[in-house]
């Protein structure tokens, strides 16, 4: 498991930190954060995912193209990086159309028994600390942003809210350990969606069109959860996209679950009418 830092502890001077940037908010907000506890962040950027605004919130950014594992292990020795975190995620419909592995990703894949989703990132991370490089929590001075137990918002799910979190947490457990995905929508104690390769907002979009209203949303982690990567991670998007579909609740994994951009993200669930909650 990755290492586990305090939110309040601060990085010595000059003390660096390796960032390794999928697709999303997450990146730029952990960016924004450990600068303010002092360190440096070097960032390696993956192409057509990254959002391009965080080269405007880190130190030094290199910028790759999936599956170029040897460029990305040289650029965080290259700045001299000894802990890096692996944060957003990359759209595995990529692995069908742009990833170009190099000879280093290609030796990796080699030596893959299984292609799940963690078995991947357990032997990037593997690969990467034989480096010595370590692979930090995901949760790496974020503990602030981490989803608390019980009710976010001003609303409470109703009784049959409640139904169907209880089913629908149930339920994300198991294909959670099949590793399938991490969200689950449910209406009426029917699974009317589970994510897969659309990932959550596509996954609450096909779920919600089906349920013609008041789908319930549930997001945890899987029952094998690495920390290092891939905790579940809703935003101000996850709200629009439940809003446009008429959702009606977000159930989270307490503790273990992120809430980015949060003061906007329950803002708008709070004019949507939206309730967000946490459990364990």
């Amino acid at each position: 498991m990755g290492e586990h830092v305090d939110d309040g502890m601060q990085a010595s001077a000059g003390q660096r930190i390796g960032l390794i940037a999928g697709n999303g908010r997450f990146p730029i907000i952990f960016a924004d954060n450990a600068r303010k506890l002092g360190y440096s962040v070097s960032a390696v950027a993956h192409e057509g995912e990254t959002e391009p605004e965080l080269a405007q919130h880190v130190d030094r950014i290199h910028w790759i193209k999936i599956g170029q594992f040897g460029k990305l292990i040289e650029a965080l020795k290259g700045d001299g990086i000894q802990r890096a975190v692996m944060l957003g995620g990359i759209k595995k419909t990529h692995v069908f159309s742009t990833v170009r592995p190099d000879l280093r990703a290609l030796a990796l894949a080699a030596r893959l028994i299984h292609l799940k989703d963690d078995d991947i990132l357990r032997r990037v991370a593997e690969e990467i600390e034989q480096e010595g490089i370590l692979i930090c929590e995901s949760t790496f001075g974020l503990q602030g942003i981490l989803v608390e137990e019980g009710t976010l918002t001003r609303r409470q799910p109703s009784k049959k809210e409640w139904e169907d979190i209880r089913y629908g947490w149930e339920v994300g457990e198991q294909i959670g350990a099949l590793d399938i995905g991490q969200c689950v929508v449910v209406k009426d104690r029917v699974i009317v969606a589970v994510e897969a390769v659309e990932g959550t907002d596509g996954a609450i979009r096909r779920g919600g069109e089906l349920a013609h209203g008041g789908a319930v949303v549930v997001k945890r982690c899987k029952p094998q959860q690495d920390l290092r990567f891939d905790l579940p991670a809703v935003g101000p998007r996850t709200i629009e996209v439940m809003e446009a579909v008429k959702a009606s609740v977000l159930a989270l994994e307490a503790k273990r679950g992120i809430v980015l951009d949060r003061d906007e993200t329950i803002a708008k669930a709070n004019r949507a009418g939206i309730a967000i909650v946490g459990l364990i």
